[in-house]
């Protein structure tokens, strides 16, 4: 089949139609003319693979990663930075328009960075003597040697690892491995294993990785030094992470901040230093550990507590300056949004990585709220995701 790629959409792929029917097709862009095979229809929703490239788009590169395409990882590689920055601001603005009905969205900032090496946590599966990322659409295992989005000392834990896969000391039934690093010390997380692993493993590991830390590693970001533990959440891109806080907090000041989610405490802290005090709000056993360790930096200021958004704000009787918000992928959800609606902040600043669920929570929002800024974001540049930031004020 041949076909034009209309437009690029949200999950990576490249949407064009074929006799009324909507067609996905990855590793396309704008205006191409491609041939592609059919692989499954549901519900009017055809899905095709790659065959051939007819019209080739001038904004087309050659990928820098030879795993490019099996590999699960990257969307965007056959695309440049530039190019790659204007489609996301065009993906979100079309999904603010469907699912928010925001039909004229404010002028997008936009906030990019270095494009490779970014990352600071990857997880590793392996089979047998086999390590390597999943496979793109597949939960095989597509064998690497080095990582183009990786840290360099992510890159030397792959090389060291993937000698080590060849040891009899290797347990085969070890399925995966998370690894986040400061680029000083290496953190090792198995996430799946057949069977727990015996210490001595990780006595092993740490002969032949020398940045190997035993648990929590220190984080410096945003001017503070945060406690990351195993379980923790912390964003993953090196390069940004200050950006991030920076848009995060703008203009943040007053007498009484929120921060929901608030995870080791990235955005608490640096709130804790613009306003008299600080309600920082996480559920997760880990995250919350590190948040209670890392709000020592801020006595008196920060209070951290132990609760999930919507069963905090339930109880919350005051109307806060502001409310930070940085749900997982589920979003706010309901409960959360009504009780929002209940108290009034003067401002929210809702972070999302999913921009689905973000633009469902605004639609609600947005009845008592008008957005101040909109920013997005490129956390991850070469895939199809991105963070989104939208400032709200109270009023029409």
């Amino acid at each position: 089949m041949t076909l034009t790629i209309e437009k690029l959409v949200y999950g990576g792929d490249g949407l064009a139609r074929s006799d009324g029917q909507v067609v996905l097709v990855p590793f396309v862009l704008p205006g191409e003319r491609v041939s592609i095979a059919t692989e499954r229809v549901n519900s009017g929703l055809l899905r095709g693979s790659l065959l051939e490239v007819l019209d080739p788009s001038p904004q087309r590169i050659v990928p820098r990663c030879e795993y490019f395409a099996a590999c699960g990882g990257c969307h965007y590689q056959h695309i440049g930075d530039e190019y790659q920055l204007e489609q996301k601001r065009a993906i979100l603005h079309e999904t603010l328009r469907r699912i928010a009905g925001i039909t004229d969205p404010l002028e997008t900032q936009l906030i990019g960075g270095p494009p490779w090496h970014y990352r600071n946590r990857i997880q590793l599966h392996f089979t047998g003597r086999k390590m390597g990322f999943r496979e793109r659409a597949s939960h095989g295992v597509r064998a690497i040697g080095h990582c183009e989005i990786s840290s360099p000392l992510l890159n030397d834990a792959i090389s060291r690892l993937q000698t080590a896969i060849r040891q009899p000391q290797w347990p085969e039934f070890l399925r995966s491995l998370e690894l986040f690093t400061n680029e000083t010390d290496l953190q090792l997380t198995v996430t799946d294993s057949g069977r727990p692993l015996a210490a001595r493993f990780f006595h092993w590991c740490r002969s032949f990785l020398p940045a190997f830390a035993p648990d929590a590693i220190d984080y410096n970001a945003a001017g503070f030094t945060f406690r990351v533990s195993r379980g923790s959440f912390f964003q993953v891109n090196r390069f940004l992470i200050d950006a991030l806080v920076a848009e995060v907090l703008w203009p943040a000041n007053g007498s009484y901040a929120i921060d929901l989610y608030a995870g080791a405490g990235l955005f608490s802290l640096p709130l804790a230093s613009r306003f008299e005090r600080v309600d920082a709000v996480e559920r997760g056993g880990p995250a919350f550990r590190d948040l209670e360790w890392n709000a020592r930096q801020a006595p008196g200021k920060l209070r951290t507590v132990k609760d999930s958004a919507e069963g905090f704000l339930a109880a919350c009787g005051e109307t806060p300056d502001l409310v930070v918000a940085d749900p997982t992928r589920a979003g706010l959800g309901r409960a959360a949004v009504d009780h929002l609606l209940r108290i009034r902040p003067r401002r929210i600043t809702l972070v999302s990585c999913d921009i689905s669920t973000f633009a469902r929570d605004l639609r609600k929002l947005l009845t008592a709220y008008r957005m101040a800024r909109l920013t997005l974001v490129d956390l991850f540049p070469q895939t199809y995701h991105f963070e989104a930031v939208a400032h709200l004020n109270v009023g029409s």
